[in-house]
C-alpha cells in the first residue's frame, strides 16, 4: 500500500520546484532570484510559514487542465522581520510567467485580509507579466479585488511593494496603491503597456529600460521610491525601511536604544549655511548632523531633488524629515517637489511618525509650464498635507522662507507645534532685492538701492520680527539643532488634536 505521506511529499516538492530547474536556471541567468529565495533573504531565518501551498488554478480551457502546479506560481504566507510579524506574497515567474490567475488572486486576498485583521504590514514581491489571458475576466476580477483591499488597508497597515522583474498591466496598479515601491536597477520594469504596444499604437520606439526601468521611475516619473542594485540589496533595503515603521496605525513606531547623546553639538553647523541667500549648500548635511549616529534613510533621492525626504531617528525614535534642498533649483517648490513632499507628510501622519521640516525656500517655481501643469493645485496638496497632519510638527527655518512657500512649509499658522529659526533666517513676502524694486519702481541710484535693500532686510526679513509676533518659538544656535529637536519631540510626545467630524476631506488631486 502506498505510504499516505508520499503524495504529500510529492506535492510539496512540486510546489517548491515551481516551473522546474530549467526555468529556475533561466531566472538566475537573468540576474534575478526565485520567489522563495527572495523570501529567505527578506525574513528572519526559519520564520516563514507558507499558506495555500497546494492551491492550483481552476481553468480547464486551452489545455490548462493538464498544467496544474501546486501553488500556481504564487507563494504566500507570513514570517518575521527583526522579530516582528509581516505578511507577504511573492510571484513565481517560473510558473506561467507569474501571471495572475483567479486562484493566485484568492491567495493574495487571504494574506491581505489576515494582515488587516492582525494589524501587520504587507509586503508584495512582484514579478508578473500581468493577468493570465487564459482566464479572461476572472483574472481581471481578481486584480480588482486586490485593488479594493489595497485601498481599504491604506493608512491602516504599511504596504510595501518590490518590483523584481517585468511587470505590466494590472500587475503595476496594486504596487502603485501601496506606500513604497522598490525596483532593481537592471532587472525590473513597470509599464501599463509595453514597448511593442506603444510602437503599434503611437509609432514611438522605446526600450523597456527607457519606458519603465528603475532609472525612469526613480528619477523621471516618481512612481518608485527606492532603487537597488539587485534582489538581495532590495530585500535588505526593505528590512531597513521596515525598522522605521509601526506595524499599524494604532501603534507607535519602534524605538531603538540610543547611545548618541541628545546634547551632542556640531560646530560645523554654525558656518554651514551661507549668508548669501543665493549661494547653495546641501541641506542633508544638517540632517546627517542631527540624526542619531548620522544615519538618514532617504526616500526618492533621485526624484524632485529640490526637496529631500526620508527617515531618521532622534534619541532612538523614528522621525520623518522634509527639507528644501538649496543644491537643486535653489530649493524652490515645483509640481514634482510638492507632490513628493505631500505624500510623504501624509504617510508619516497616518502612521504616527513625527515630522521635522527644514525650510530654506525662495518660493514656488514660476513659469508657463508650471502654471499649465497646475502648480496651484499641486502646491495646495502640500498645504493640505501639513494642515491635516496631527502628528508632532517641528520646523527649523535655516535661511529663507519667502512668500506663500513660508506658509506651506509647516508654518505656525498651519499647525506647527514648535517653530525655530537660525539667527540669519529671512522671513518675508519676498527677498529684499525684489521688494525694493517693486516699492521704489527702480527710481533710485545703485547706491540708494543698496541702502534701501539693507534697510528692508533689517526691518522686514529678520527672524526677530516673526519671533516678536510669536510665529517663531525660539531663535536657536545652529550647533544646538539636535538638542532643540529632541526637546521639542519630547514635549509633543502626547500631542492630541480634536478634528471636526467628517467622512474625509477633499484633497486637491
Amino acid at each position: 500500500m502506498k505510504n499516505k505521506y508520499d503524495e504529500l511529499d510529492k506535492r510539496h516538492q512540486q510546489a517548491e520546484q515551481g516551473g522546474g530547474s530549467a526555468r529556475i536556471e533561466k531566472i538566475h541567468a537573468s540576474g534575478r532570484k526565485t520567489a522563495r529565495e527572495r523570501i529567505d533573504m527578506l525574513l528572519d531565518p526559519e520564520t516563514f510559514v507558507e499558506l495555500d501551498k497546494l492551491v492550483v488554478h481552476r481553468n480547464h480551457e486551452f489545455g490548462m487542465d493538464k498544467q496544474r502546479i501546486p501553488g500556481d506560481g504564487m507563494v504566500t504566507g507570513y514570517g518575521k522581520i527583526d522579530g516582528r510579524l509581516v505578511y507577504l506574497f511573492a510571484q513565481d515567474f517560473t510558473v506561467f510567467g507569474g501571471s495572475l490567475s483567479r486562484a493566485n488572486a484568492d491567495k493574495i486576498l487571504k494574506v491581505q485580509d489576515l494582515a488587516m485583521k492582525m494589524g501587520a504590514p504587507l509586503i508584495g514581491l512582484n514579478d508578473s507579466g500581468g493577468a493570465r489571458i487564459q482566464e479572461g475576466v476572472e483574472s481581471l476580477a481578481g486584480y480588482a479585488d486586490i485593488f479594493m483591499r489595497n485601498v481599504r488597508a491604506s493608512g491602516v497597515i504599511p504596504q510595501i511593494s518590490a518590483i523584481l522583474g517585468p511587470c505590466a498591466g494590472g500587475a503595476v496598479y496594486s504596487p502603485a496603491l501601496t506606500d513604497f515601491i522598490f525596483m532593481t536597477r537592471e532587472t525590473s520594469y513597470m509599464f501599463v503597456t509595453g514597448p511593442d504596444v506603444i510602437k503599434t499604437v503611437t509609432h514611438e520606439e522605446v526600450t523597456k529600460n527607457e519606458l519603465g526601468g528603475a532609472n525612469t521611475h526613480n528619477s523621471k516619473s516618481g512612481v518608485a521610491h527606492f532603487r537597488a542594485e539587485d534582489d538581495e540589496q532590495a530585500m535588505m533595503m526593505i528590512r531597513e525601511l521596515f525598522s522605521f515603521l509601526p506595524s499599524n496605525n494604532m501603534e507607535d513606531p519602534p524605538v531603538k536604544p540610543c547611545t548618541d547623546s541628545a546634547h551632542r553639538t556640531d560646530e560645523k553647523l554654525q558656518s554651514l549655511v551661507p549668508d548669501n541667500p543665493n549661494k547653495p549648500y546641501d541641506i542633508k548635511d544638517i540632517i546627517f548632523s542631527v540624526v542619531d549616529d548620522h544615519h538618514f534613510f532617504e526616500v526618492q533621492p533621485d526624484y524632485a531633488r529640490n526637496v529631500a525626504i526620508g527617515f531618521g531617528r532622534l534619541n532612538g525614535k523614528p522621525v520623518g524629515f522634509v527639507a528644501n534642498q538649496p543644491e537643486a533649483l535653489a530649493g524652490v517648490l515645483d509640481i514634482d517637489a510638492s507632490n513628493k513632499a505631500a505624500r510623504f507628510v501624509r504617510f508619516c501622519d497616518a502612521f504616527n511618525i513625527p515630522l521635522v521640516t527644514f525650510t530654506d525656500v525662495p518660493g514656488f517655481l514660476p513659469g508657463v509650464d508650471q502654471e499649465y501643469g497646475g502648480i496651484i493645485k499641486h502646491g495646495a496638496k502640500l498645504i493640505y498635507a501639513y494642515a491635516e497632519a496631527t502628528v508632532p510638527k517641528i520646523n527649523v527655518i535655516t535661511r529663507k522662507a519667502y512668500g506663500g512657500a513660508y506658509c506651506v512649509m509647516s508654518s505656525k499658522q498651519l499647525g506647527g507645534d514648535v517653530n525655530y529659526a537660525y539667527p540669519g533666517a529671512e522671513i518675508a513676502v519676498m527677498g529684499a532685492d525684489g521688494a525694493v524694486s517693486i516699492l521704489y519702481r527702480n527710481k533710485m541710484t545703485d547706491e540708494q538701492k543698496a541702502e534701501a535693500v539693507s534697510d528692508y532686510r533689517e526691518k522686514f526679513c529678520t527672524p526677530y520680527k516673526a519671533a516678536g509676533l510669536g510665529y517663531l518659538d525660539e531663535i536657536i544656535y545652529p550647533r544646538e539643532t539636535r538638542l532643540k529637536l529632541i526637546q521639542a519631540l519630547e514635549m509633543t510626545v502626547n500631542k492630541r488634536e480634536n478634528l471636526p467630524p467628517k467622512k474625509h476631506g477633499n484633497l486637491p488631486l
